[in-house]
């Protein structure tokens, strides 16, 4: 008998013991391809000696120190190196433990903020369904995945949600992407005019959308329209690049691809890329400087946050990403796991959309590509594509809700991005029987 809670009480998952490469090996020696980096998370893989030997050199120098009391080399150094790639006058990293926490601290922070410069009735955040933001309860309530929200909804703080930017579902016959995006950013003139432009404080969203919508990106010019929005109105926009970032679709940070500059943006999964538990805001100068002109004191803070070894990690991390150029790595084999993506479900007819950037890659299964129907949630195709995929020897993210937070199938695809073009090859092959397995059930 496990004493773990874990996760699901009706699955016993197998015990992983060690890590290869791209794989994970279980205690009875069976080996799993991790096709979504866990979560997004294991960038690097799960036996990086770079990283590894930070970590153990941090952990014989100086396990911990309290961030009321000290800082720490590790700690300034990723801060200087994430300061220095980050896009525009974001230039101070606050470091916690993941992405919740990051996200968390930004809308506390985007509150606070405003309070600091005496404007202390902007109160509301807008955030976007079918996103996802994390699970502490602010973090959950600015995200809009309805079935992590249900049971939790009587203890959620209120706050506004508008469509997301997903043309495969939302596009009008007739109606340009370009238009589309447009349209669909516009939706946040509409709620702030709704709510009363200066009681708004931030709006959130992922510049590609993970977990929720199976790496869904925006149309081009939809975060440009969004910023010159959050402009006119002094609202501040937060960018939650925890599972779109760190060079998942190709980039150290995804805005830079959107050609935007938020003023903050919440990190962390490929930040420590697994090796240890860290995120952060990264904070334009604006926001920090008004910290400084006013108490000086972020009213906030976790025990573990700047944790000496986390920072020795995620600054390994980022030396390997950039000075030894794996980051360089991910667009072209994006694109080969793509095209094999394409090659493997291009004809099948419940597949209804590839989509994706770099190595975020996502498919959706429908009952009919032609209507795009989504099939009965209560098919658990997601489910089941997840347990013969693991069966198989393939961890991948499936997850379900796509299209209106019931209904609706996707699988989300994360590698490492040191995965190589064989693995690729076995990646596609095992998703697309466990797909094949998964799709049977229902036609028989």
């Amino acid at each position: 008998m496990s004493h773990v809670f874990p996760r699901h009480t009706a699955f016993r998952p197998p015990v992983a013991v060690s890590g290869d490469g791209c794989w994970v090996v279980d205690s009875d020696g069976k080996r799993y391809l991790d096709g979504s980096g866990g979560a997004a998370v294991s960038c690097l893989g799960h036996s990086d000696r770079k990283v590894i030997r930070a970590v153990q050199d941090q952990m014989q120098a100086l396990p911990f120190a309290h961030t009321g009391f000290f800082t720490t080399e590790a700690a300034e150094r990723v801060a200087d190196r994430l300061a220095a790639e980050a896009p525009g006058d974001l230039d101070h990293v606050y470091l916690v433990s993941g992405g919740s926490e990051a996200v968390e601290a930004s809308i506390k922070m985007a509150r606070q903020y405003f309070v600091e410069i005496g404007q202390p009735q902007r109160r509301h955040v807008v955030a976007r369904w079918q996103s996802y933001h994390g699970n502490t309860l602010g973090a959950l309530s600015a995200g809009g995945n309805r079935g992590r929200r249900d049971l939790y909804a009587p203890l959620l703080i209120d706050m506004s949600h508008i469509a997301p930017c997903y043309a495969y579902r939302g596009q009008a016959e007739g109606e340009s992407e370009v238009a589309y995006g447009l349209r669909m950013a516009d939706e946040l003139e509409t709620e702030l005019q709704r709510l009363g432009p200066d009681t708004v404080a931030a709006f959130v969203a992922e510049p590609v959308v993970g977990a929720t919508l199976g790496a869904v990106a925006a149309t081009e010019g939809y975060f440009r329209r969004i910023r010159e929005i959050c402009d006119r109105h002094g609202v501040l926009f937060i960018a939650d690049e925890v599972m779109c970032g760190m060079g998942r679709c190709g980039a150290l940070f995804t805005s830079n691809q959107e050609g935007v500059v938020p003023d903050i943006i919440a990190i962390a999964k490929g930040l420590g890329a697994g090796y240890q538990p860290i995120g952060a805001a990264v904070v334009s100068a604006r926001v920090y400087q008004a910290f400084i002109d006013g108490s000086g004191f972020f009213q906030h803070g976790h025990t573990y946050m700047g944790h000496p070894a986390a920072a020795a990690a995620a600054d390994a991390v980022l030396s390997r990403l950039l000075d030894d150029g794996l980051l360089a790595d991910v667009t072209p084999k994006g694109e080969r796991l793509a095209d094999a993506l394409h090659q493997r479900f291009g004809q099948n007819p419940h597949i209804g959309d590839i989509r994706g950037r770099g190595l975020f890659r996502g498919i959706e299964i429908v009952k009919y590509r032609d209507t795009r129907e989504a099939f009965d949630p209560a098919h658990g195709i997601n489910g089941k594509i997840k347990r013969l995929a693991q069966d198989a020897g393939l961890i991948c993210y499936p997850g379900g809700g796509s299209v209106d937070g019931r209904q609706g199938d996707h699988v989300l695809l994360a590698p490492p991005f040191i995965i190589s073009d064989q693995e690729i090859a076995i990646l596609v092959d095992r998703l697309g029987d466990a797909v094949d397995g998964a799709l049977a059930t229902v036609s028989s």
